[in-house]
Formats: structure tokens, C-alpha cells, sequence
């Protein structure tokens, strides 16, 4: 059997080990690397930018929300880094509708929703009022 080794062949590398800081598995050990930390405030400042959420007085019988932060390395495709992304994700599994919420939004449009909406149209056009 032959082998690519035999036959003198070779990958190129494409990633670059570099100065990397591990990613971290708790947000405490985040705090403490500046890189992860400047990711962290980034994403904070995204959500207070946004207006994601409003602060308000909680709703009797309601669960509090946790959630945890999520590191991640981000590379090209040359395999450099581009930049450390953290995330602030919520468990939203503990949520019960009518509840602790009443609301929800999608930004997402259904192929149904459009379908309809375009039904409508047509069936608009199709019968001018008298």
C-alpha cells in the first residue's frame, strides 16, 4: 500500500499557531484575560445599544431567567485570528407562556405567512370593488 507520506506529498498548513488565549470555560476566568474581557464588554454594549431588553418590575409567580456567556475563537480563512466573540445567551427552556411571558417575536417569515399574504394581494387585484 502506498501512501501520501510515500509519495513525498504534503499539506500546506494553513493555521498558524499564534499566541492564543484559551478559551475559557467560566465567565470569572474570562474577566481575568483582558482579551476575553474586552469581548464580553463589546457584546454587553451591543445589548444596551440595541435596547434588547427593558428592565421592569418582576411579574408575580415568574421565573428569573439565568443565562451564561459563550467564548469563541473567530478565524479567517487562512486560519488567522480575527477577533475573541463572546455571547450572553439566556435559558430560555425555564420559561412557561402566560406565565412568565406573553409575548414572543419572530423575525423569521414563514414560506406560509407570505404565501397568504400574497394570495390576498392577488385575490385583491382579481376583484376591483363596484
Amino acid at each position: 500500500m502506498v501512501t501520501h507520506t510515500k509519495h513525498r506529498f504534503r499539506q500546506p498548513v494553513l493555521f498558524h499557531p499564534s499566541s492564543l488565549s484559551l478559551v475559557p470555560r467560566s465567565f470569572r476566568a474570562a474577566l481575568a484575560d483582558p482579551n476575553w474581557r474586552a469581548a464580553m464588554e463589546e457584546e454587553y454594549s451591543a445589548l444596551l445599544q440595541n435596547n434588547t431588553w427593558d428592565l421592569g418590575p418582576r411579574p408575580a409567580r415568574a421565573n428569573v431567567v439565568s443565562g451564561k456567556w459563550i467564548f469563541k475563537h473567530i478565524f479567517n480563512t487562512d486560519g488567522s485570528l480575527v477577533c475573541y466573540k463572546a455571547r450572553w445567551v439566556l435559558h430560555g427552556f425555564t420559561q412557561h407562556p402566560g406565565v412568565d411571558f406573553t409575548e414572543t417575536f419572530s423575525p423569521v417569515v414563514k414560506p406560509a405567512t407570505v404565501r397568504t399574504v400574497l394570495s390576498l394581494a392577488l385575490s385583491q387585484l382579481a376583484d376591483p370593488p363596484a
